[in-house]
């Protein structure tokens, strides 16, 4: 077959003879395979037999080209079920095969080029959701990438509105399960009476009220992501019933006998130090092993400030078109304000803020006075902003603010502070020349 087909095929492709099978899939595992030609007479063995493997490679997504004496159509339909990209009766013309052959390359080929720029599309939107470049933020970025299709405890910790259920779906939509559902649940807004009915489900009569079978999360998730936030307020006696289920990845509903597998990822977060909570014994220290093998910790806001301008024209773009209004800007005092602000609450504190002064504004641009008074209080007067200033220009007093500290946290070497921003070192000098009364290109 290979001398027959070597002829017309072999200027394109190199072909390889395998009567293996385990061989085969080893192959397509290693990807040394684009297209897969089986000779279903290759071997005397049932028809049935030789389907069953072919059903197998459905799940790597190759074309398969079947060869056959069968000319029966009921064979046909079977192998068109079985995924089969084409048929040929035995023996095959071998120009019409390398037609087909070459036609599904190419069907293969972009289908893979769809495939990966599908999944470049799903990081950046997954990512760009997380808004925000600063250094702080590009350890959390990478975590994210590495762990997306790992099976793995992964704890997401940070302040309450730093973005912790963003970073988990985030984790969930750029990994193998981003097809299937993300359930997520907040511990402590379950009361402990109701917190394992919810997590577990339960069988009719498990308690009084109870009137048929209800799944919980556990069985809702399915092959999903369960989002476990708030794990740090899980009652001692449900932590020993999760470990339990972490441990050996099955559960059972309240008053049932049957044990259904635990398929889902479970991910979890809190804004609470369970490091402390060990110590004190009111969080079991197995458990936090168990959930803690990798942590993603979320900085604050107020340790990011060069966020914010990037965050606030995200918010802009959001709420001025749900808002129904044509909001694109905000003033150099207002941008002050904001900048000047703690953030107690984090990234969800500021989209309130733009929100509020979005609804609340009537121009095209945020002002001070649409901000709340204690944003009116941290501006003060006029004198706070040099009249002259404008928006370019505190933004680019800001830029070589930011370009100047990275400087200094790597000990003056400004290759390596241009690497930790993510910019050109020619960039980089501009910068630090515009400090210096030059100008900025950006």
């Amino acid at each position: 077959m290979q001398q027959l087909l070597g002829a017309t095929m072999e200027a394109d492709f190199r072909l390889q003879v395998e009567s293996d099978r385990q061989r085969v899939l080893d192959r397509i595992a290693k990807k040394q395979v684009d297209v897969l030609i089986v000779d279903l007479n290759a071997h005397f063995t049932p028809l049935e037999s030789q389907l069953a493997f072919i059903g197998q490679l459905q799940a790597v997504d190759l074309p398969v080209l079947v060869l056959t004496d069968d000319d029966r159509r009921s064979t046909a339909l079977e192998l068109m079920q079985h995924g089969v990209y084409d048929h040929f009766r035995n023996p095959p013309s071998p120009l019409e095969m390398s037609i087909v052959v070459r036609r599904a390359f190419e069907h293969a080929k972009l289908r893979r080029e769809l495939a990966e720029a599908k999944q470049r599309i799903r990081e950046v939107t997954q990512v760009d959701q997380l808004t925000g470049r600063s250094r702080l933020m590009l350890p959390v970025y990478d975590l994210i990438h590495r762990v997306a299709n790992l099976d793995t405890g992964v704890l997401i910790t940070g302040e309450s509105g730093t973005g912790k259920e963003l970073v988990a779906r985030a984790i969930h939509n750029l990994g193998g399960r981003a097809e299937v559902p993300f359930v997520a649940v907040s511990c402590g807004a379950i009361p402990e009476s109701l917190i394992e009915a919810e997590l577990f489900g339960h069988e009719k009569g498990a308690f009084t009220g109870a009137t048929g079978i209800r799944q919980g999360l556990f069985e809702m998730a399915g092959e999903g992501t369960l989002f476990l936030d708030e794990i740090g307020e899980l009652s001692p006696n449900t932590q020993v019933k999760l470990l339990r289920v972490l441990q050996q990845r099955e559960f059972t509903r309240l008053g049932g006998h049957k044990t259904l597998p635990l398929k889902a990822r479970v991910l979890y977060a809190t804004h609470r130090d369970l490091n402390k909570m060990v110590d004190e014994g009111t969080f079991r220290r197995d458990l936090y092993f168990r959930i803690n093998v990798i942590n993603i910790m979320i900085p604050a806001l107020r340790d990011r400030p060069d966020d914010i301008l990037p965050l606030v024209e995200k918010f802009l773009r959001i709420y001025s078109d749900s808002c129904r209004k044509s909001v694109t800007a905000i003033d150099p005092q207002a941008m002050s304000a904001l900048m000047s602000y703690d953030w107690p609450g984090n990234v969800r504190e500021l989209e309130n803020v733009v929100h509020r002064a979005i609804i609340v504004g009537h121009s095209s641009t945020i002002g001070i006075d649409d901000l709340p008074e204690q944003f009116r209080e941290l501006a003060g007067d006029a004198n706070r902003i040099p009249p002259t200033s404008t928006f370019e220009h505190l933004l680019r007093e800001y830029k070589r603010k930011i370009a100047l500290q990275a400087i200094q946290d790597c000990n003056g070497n400004k290759t390596l502070a241009a690497m930790s921003l993510q910019i050109s070192r020619a960039y980089l000098h501009r910068l630090l020349r515009a400090d210096e009364g030059g100008l900025e290109v950006a």
